[in-house]
């Protein structure tokens, strides 16, 4: 059995300036640039980025965590062991898991490989 990779995790401040770095323009999730104008609807916060990332567990978007269990045909007893079967699921296709730690509520996010990659997540 391989080794699950390591969360990339991100502090609430962290997270508020992942989020703040990013802009969306024509469906496409991006980080701003130095010295480049980005019109005030390119902005991007939980909501624009559930988007293009998975957020089962989020204080601020609302995933579907029974839904995409369902979508793997896997079951699972608990959220928590849903959460984790989803998690192992997508990691074992080269997702990436990003963890925001030090908040109430969960904030964990998956990405896509290519996207987190693209956004500079998980040293890839």
């Amino acid at each position: 059995m391989s080794e699950r990779p390591s969360p990339f995790v991100l502090t609430p401040d962290a997270w508020a300036t992942f989020l703040a770095s990013l802009y969306e323009r024509d469906d496409r999730l991006d980080v701003r640039q130095p010295g480049e104008t980005y019109a005030p609807d390119e902005a991007v916060d939980a909501w624009a980025l559930s988007a293009h990332a998975e957020a089962l567990r989020s204080a601020e978007v609302d995933g579907d965590l029974w839904g995409t269990l369902d979508d793997i045909e896997e079951t699972a007893a608990t959220e928590d062991e849903a959460w984790s079967t989803i998690t192992a699921f997508y990691l074992a296709r080269g997702c990436v898991l990003v963890e925001v730690q030090g908040l109430d509520e969960p904030e964990d996010w998956i990405f896509s490989e290519g996207l987190a990659r693209r956004l500079g997540l998980g040293g890839l």
